[in-house]
């Protein structure tokens, strides 16, 4: 659609996140590639949206991290759906009857 927004991509929402934890968590890339098993190049270059890691790479990334691959996905998609993993959590709107007796 013309003049819509394009959906970002999981590899940029991913890295973002990412890079996200690792701060909040106070740890370098050196300290989170060292654990992970890979070089803080390339896990500088997957925090940037540059690369698109393997799911045993983003398994080693989150074990590195502490965190695990359901609350990493469960947080990548709600950034995609439009909400921030660190904002409040919406409430989903009424649906069916509760939707009706709303609007009367």
């Amino acid at each position: 659609m013309a003049g819509s927004p394009r959906e970002p991509l999981w590899r940029h929402v991913l890295g973002d996140y990412l890079r996200r934890l690792r701060h909040r968590r106070g740890q370098t890339l050196g300290d989170v590639a060292a654990r992970a098993g890979v070089s803080p190049q390339y896990l500088s270059e997957i925090e940037r949206g540059v690369k698109e890691p393997s799911s045993e790479m983003i398994a080693a990334i989150t074990g590195a991290l502490d965190v695990t691959l359901v609350d990493l996905t469960l947080g990548v998609a709600t950034e995609l759906s439009g909400v921030r993993a660190d904002a409040p959590a919406r409430v989903p709107a009424p649906v069916g009857p509760q939707a009706l007796a709303l609007a009367a």
